[in-house]
Parts: structure tokens; sequence; C-alpha cells
């Protein structure tokens, strides 16, 4: 009779996931050498191969694809009756791991971070700084739980099968400009169109924010923009915009209330927004996990309701 050790099927159904040694060994840990020498332990456990040679890599074979996908039964069923022991307790224990976007860290988990020490002492909170997409193969594999991430108005997210999108809250985009920069001093709106000469900021070349200043500038200004800096670090996007004299846009959430070195101002030609949305697998949720969200939610209250800046323009951007 055959013995599964689950352990060596989560190696297994990481690599159907992410295809190489080294991206597992990256993801769980270990040294490559280590997640082979476990696959191997387990091809002997089953008796038939489930890797083979593919140019300089290894691949599955057909055994390894077929147990594959019952490791994904498997774990899920392992996941599934973890969280039904724990919900048997009086106080909600264990692990959530959660990831964001910045702004998202920043203002929401780190905040819920801290009052899940309080309210919630047996659970772990893990908190990383994860892009959707960087996020996704744990998300399926059971490594992430929790993503808080973003979409933009025209450029929404894909909305792969077997997670749970949920929203949070809505926010407008609003142009950064040096408060010395001429389009600053009159206070309204300033069009993309105008913004033709400037110098941009925007995140990484692979994110959506990226994506949305470049698709803006071409389908409303009519001009390809001049994306010259990058960061995914909203203070050092500002930072660019104050010493480079840069021009970048932002959502609210992102945005210091009290700064008289910068001037918000709303996009002339239409409405910007951003949304933010939690990513979570489809099914039934940990206490531990529950009891994460529900504070989450609770803290975009707080924001929304006037105790943050998500639903007034900051005070840096009335007047320049």
């Amino acid at each position: 009779m055959v013995t599964l050790d689950l352990r060596r099927l989560r190696f297994l159904r990481e690599f159907e996931e992410r295809g190489t040694l080294g991206a597992v060994a990256t993801a769980l840990g270990y040294s490559p050498s280590a997640v082979s020498q476990q696959l191997t332990v387990l091809e002997k456990e089953v008796g038939t191969p489930l890797l083979e040679r593919a140019g300089r890599g290894v691949r599955l074979t057909d055994a390894g694809r077929l147990l594959a996908q019952h490791a994904r039964v498997l774990l899920a069923a392992a996941e599934a009756a973890m969280s039904d022991l724990a919900a048997l307790g009086e106080e909600v224990r264990g692990t959530v791991r959660a990831g964001g976007v910045q702004s998202a860290a920043r203002h929401l988990l780190v905040p819920s971070l801290a009052r899940m020490t309080s309210d919630h002492p047996l659970v772990r909170v893990e908190v990383s700084e994860l892009e959707l997409e960087q996020a996704l193969p744990g998300l399926r594999l059971g490594s992430v739980d929790l993503v808080v991430s973003d979409d933009y108005d025209g450029h929404p997210r894909p909305r792969p099968a077997g997670m749970r999108f949920e929203p949070l809250l809505s926010e407008r985009l609003l142009i950064v400009l040096p408060a010395t920069h001429p389009l600053a001093a009159p206070g309204g709106p300033v069009a993309l169109a105008d913004l033709r000469d400037m110098v941009w900021v925007s995140s990484d070349e692979t994110t959506g924010h990226h994506a949305m200043i470049v698709g803006n500038c071409r389908s409303i200004g009519g001009y390809e923009p001049d994306v010259r800096h990058h960061s995914n670090d909203a203070d050092v996007q500002l930072a660019v915009v104050r010493q480079a004299g840069a021009v970048a846009l932002l959502p609210l959430l992102n945005l210091p209330p009290e700064d008289p070195t910068l001037a918000y101002r709303p996009v002339a030609e239409t409405d910007l927004g951003r949304r933010l949305f939690t990513v979570t697998r489809d099914r039934p949720m940990s206490p531990a996990l529950t009891a994460f969200l529900r504070v989450v939610t609770d803290q975009v209250g707080r924001l929304a309701s006037g105790q943050g800046r998500v639903d007034a323009l900051p005070r840096g951007g009335e007047q320049r």
C-alpha cells in the first residue's frame, strides 16, 4: 500500500504551478537540490517516474500530472480539515498570510495587523507587499491566504477561476505636480493633453499602474508619455515629482494630506478611479482568515468615514 506524504505532494503541486525546481525552491525556502531530493523520494514512494528531462530542465510525466491533480484535492481537503478543527476551539487561532499592493499594505494590512495582535493574539499574521500576478501561484497553492489588489478604470485585472474577488473601496486618481508648476497655479482640473511634454513617473512596467498611465495618455491625451522613472514605492514617486519636476497620477490613498511642495489636481477630461479588492481562494475560509478580513473591512470603514483620506481631496490639493 502506498502512503502519500502531504509535504512531498506540496512540492509536486508547487512544481506543477511554477514550472521549475528553482522557482519551487524560492517559493518554499529550500535549495533546488533539496526540492529535487523530495520529488525523487516521492517517485520511489509511488513507484513511477514523475519528472522527465526537457532540455536543460525537467517537466512532469503523465503520471506526474495525474498525481499533481490528486495532490490538489488532497491538499485542499487537509486545509479544510485544519480549518474545521480550528473552528471547534473557543479562541480564534491559526496563521494568515496576507499580501497587497503598497498602499493597501501600508493603510489597510498593517493597521489590521495591529488590531489582530490585540483582538486575536493566537492568530499569526504575516504581511508582505505583493502584486496580484506575484501572489496568484501562492494563492492557488495555499502559501498565501489573502491579497489586496487593485485595478483602474479601463484597465481591469483578470479574474482567474478558483478565486473569490470582493470589493473593498473605490477612490479617485489625481495628477500630482510640483507646487511651482504653471499648471498647478489655477487650482482646477488639469488636462492630460496638456502634460504631453512632461516627464512621467510610474510603478514598474509590469504593473497595472504603469499600463493605466500609458493607456490614458494615449487614449485621452493623444500621445505616448515619456515615462522615464519607475518605482513601486509611492513615496519615491512623490520624491521624483518634488525634486525632478516629473508628473505622477496616483490614488488618494497614496497622497500625504499636507505637503506644500506638491499640487494635487483632478483629471480634466474625465473622472479616473481605482478600486481595491480582496482575493482569496474560492473555498470555505478558516476562522483566522475570516477574523482578519473583518478587521480589514473595519479599517476601510474608518478610512471612508473621515478617519482617513479615501473620500475627500487631501488638503494639500485644495489651494496652490
